[in-house]
């Protein structure tokens, strides 16, 4: 069985961090295993506390997980602070890990930041040219990119930019009334556009996270990165159209829509 390992956030709800990378990672076929970054205490209404993890504890957990069962994949999600990133760059570069999927959440889906510029310095300089794949959404790729994104041209020309000063592949997300649903994957200095059906679904927590953590289940299994793109595509739409309608606010998708077991039926 292929392993991968997120390193994130945990979301006490469930929806998004380690949990969401966890279930997803479960129901694409492969063995999950986590390093966590901070306890979050949220819900679908907002975040009410973090509480980081010290770098030195998170060094521990990665070196646990390598040397005892190596991940054919590694997702990376939250990560907030100077001395996390540079303990996560150390760790895969010792490690010489592959197929790193960097899922930069810099920017909430409220528009606030979520990351000191520090930070921000950090990851462009010592994280991001290690990655395999970058899956920034628009907010995320602006700052990357340190220009505005209100056009398709203006999302190739950015992902360009990233892909080009990085070193990586980059997924820009549509969204945010641009191009919604409609990805663009840029590498190597060409693009391809894979396009999504529209759901009409107000409970998208935890969506960005879910799609990197499919998209590295597959290339943990050895699929190319279009494949795993797209797979990783087609299964969160999937999630998204179970139509799981949970709490207050933002709720979760359906991680296991396609888990058809015994042991999963609900009692008559």
């Amino acid at each position: 069985m292929k392993t991968a390992l997120t390193i994130a956030g945990s979301d006490s709800s469930g929806g998004a961090g380690i949990q969401a990378d966890i279930k997803t990672m479960t129901a694409n076929g492969v063995y999950a295993m986590s390093a966590i970054t901070a306890l979050t205490a949220q819900n679908t209404t907002g975040v009410q506390g973090i509480f980081e993890v010290t770098p030195e504890f998170l060094g521990m957990q990665i070196d646990s997980v390598f040397t005892d069962i190596r991940p054919d994949a590694v997702k990376i999600g939250m990560v907030s602070s100077v001395g996390l990133i540079e303990m996560i760059a150390d760790k895969l570069k010792h490690y010489e890990a592959q197929n790193v999927v960097v899922d930069p959440v810099m920017v909430a889906t409220s528009g606030s930041r979520l990351i000191s510029e520090d930070a921000i310095s950090v990851l462009k300089a010592r994280l991001l040219p290690m990655a395999t794949l970058l899956t920034p959404n628009i907010p995320e790729t602006e700052v990357l990119a340190g220009r505005e994104v209100k056009t398709a041209k203006d999302m190739i020309e950015a992902a360009a930019f990233i892909s080009e000063n990085y070193h990586c592949a980059v997924l820009c997300k549509g969204g945010h009334q641009l191009n919604d649903a409609n990805d663009l994957l840029y590498r190597d200095g060409s693009y391809r556009w894979f396009n999504g059906k529209r759901i009409n679904n107000p409970n998208t927590h935890g969506t960005g996270c879910t799609l990197s953590s499919a998209i590295a289940s597959g290339l943990a299994k050895g699929m190319t990165l279009d494949d795993a793109v797209e797979n990783a595509k087609e299964y969160i739409s999937g999630a998204l159209a179970a139509m799981l309608d949970l709490g207050a606010g933002s709720g979760p998708m359906n991680h296991a829509f396609d888990i058809h077991s015994r042991f999963a039926e609900e009692e008559k």
